[in-house]
């Protein structure tokens, strides 16, 4: 027997964008439910947040209970050669407010991801663990809910004039209408560890992401965090790390890690903690960022090369971004696919404005500092994008650098999908 409960929204996916989202309609007084596959704590990579987090996580409450947790203060990012030789850090208080923005944290996602879903509880929201969603509910092409099957294996239909997918990489509805797209040239592998006890700054710089190179190949993450901890990772082209054959994870990282000095010496003073994770052919987008009835956030609608660390504030940013879209649309009783025309292109602009630097940073040919030494105008554009600021028009700095590289043109996907009972315009059909 199917027990089947009304909601006002079902959110797939108890993560930060679907927390996110949930934490801003429970506390304007929506009925919402999250519904989460799996048992928090559990292990999750995308431990980097980028100063424009604050605004999110602000807007749900979350800064007191990170200023008071054990997660380690992230002041700046420097950056290293593969002779070692690191960069001056980039400290974010030499643009941003002190006690605001400029100051960050590197996060455990098991921790980060539950104060989220406690945080999502205390809003008001019903948060289910161990539920997993088998199918949209759809009635003539609209999105009406979802079905779900408990731990105990009893059915829910949880029903709802609106659903939003934040199921992650998962990407659920983005996998299973074909929607998903890739991008040819971000088609990277990324193979990565833990260190306790490895080498780190002290001070202001003990929180600092390092960046650092392999020639003219890809790149080391290297993320201080507490209880004395390292998240370290390689990331490059697959055809490169896989090179002579070799496809075991612990390998290909251990035979890059000579290829920079910094990191070498630094992972010296540690031990690994023994595993090792792979992942590849990460960055993608979904064709579409709604249907009617239906939204998508997060990683669910796209996922950026993670080199400038993008991933958290997308998620958070989107989840907020997609519950004000999803309030307005509860209180006009219109869930078209047209009435999220705004949070798409709001989405799509800020991805592709810290696409192009991605695409920038990996070509040989481009470094920010010389494009900032030759026209010194350009660094607090520069620093405000790759800081997270991404819903800006940045025209200027794309004409910078578009003397140094092709910029990639804007992938033609992203918005709304436009039906024919509610008729507009998609950038794809």
């Amino acid at each position: 027997m199917i027990t089947i409960r009304e909601y006002d929204v079902v959110v797939v996916g108890g993560g930060p964008a679907g927390c996110a989202a949930a934490s801003v309609l429970a506390e304007q007084g929506h009925q919402v439910v999250v519904l989460e596959r799996e048992k928090f704590p559990r292990y999750h990579i995308g431990e980097s947040m980028i100063p424009f987090t604050y605004p999110a996580l602000e807007r749900i409450g979350m800064i007191p209970k990170l200023r008071r947790s054990a997660f380690i203060k992230k002041y700046s990012v420097q950056f290293v050669s593969p002779s070692g030789k690191a960069s001056q850090p980039f400290y974010f208080f030499n643009r941003y407010d002190k006690d605001t923005v400029a100051q960050t944290w590197q996060v455990l996602r098991s921790e980060f991801d539950q104060m989220m879903m406690d945080n999502t509880r205390e809003r008001g929201a019903d948060v289910l663990e161990e539920t997993e969603v088998t199918a949209f509910l759809q009635e003539d092409g609209v999105y009406r809910g979802v079905r779900a099957r408990s731990r105990d294996g009893s059915e829910t239909e949880f029903r709802a004039p609106i659903t939003i997918d934040a199921t992650g990489r998962e990407a659920m509805a983005a996998t299973r209408n074909a929607w998903r797209r890739g991008d040819p040239k971000l088609n990277k592998v990324a193979v990565w560890t833990y260190y306790d006890g490895a080498g780190r700054d002290q001070g202001l710089d003990e929180g600092a992401t390092t960046i650092g190179f392999i020639p003219d190949k890809g790149w080391f993450w290297y993320i201080p965090q507490h209880n004395n901890r390292i998240s370290v990772g390689v990331v490059a082209d697959g055809k490169y790390l896989t090179r002579d054959g070799v496809r075991d994870p612990k390998a290909i990282f251990e035979r890059e890690v000579p290829q920079n000095k910094w990191i070498s010496e630094h992972l010296a003073q540690g031990n690994c903690t023994g595993e090792f994770w792979l992942t590849s052919e990460y960055t993608f987008r979904s064709e579409y960022s709604a249907a009617d009835g239906l939204i998508l956030a997060g990683d669910a609608f796209g996922f950026l090369d993670p080199v400038f660390s993008s991933g958290l504030m997308i998620a958070l940013k989107s989840g907020v971004a997609a519950a004000d879209a999803v309030h307005e649309a509860l209180q006009l009783g219109d869930y078209s696919a047209n009435r999220f025309q705004g949070y798409g292109k709001m989405m799509i602009e800020g991805i592709e404005n810290m696409r192009r630097l991605v695409y920038a940073f990996y070509d040989p040919n481009v470094s920010f500092k010389t494009v900032v030494d030759r026209y010194p105008d350009m660094n607090g554009a520069l620093t405000d994008c790759l800081s997270g600021d991404v819903n800006r028009d940045y025209t200027r700095l794309h004409q910078v650098l578009s003397e140094y590289t092709a910029l990639p043109a804007p992938l033609p996907y992203g918005m709304p999908k436009t039906s024919v009972s509610n008729p507009g315009t998609a950038l794809a059909a």
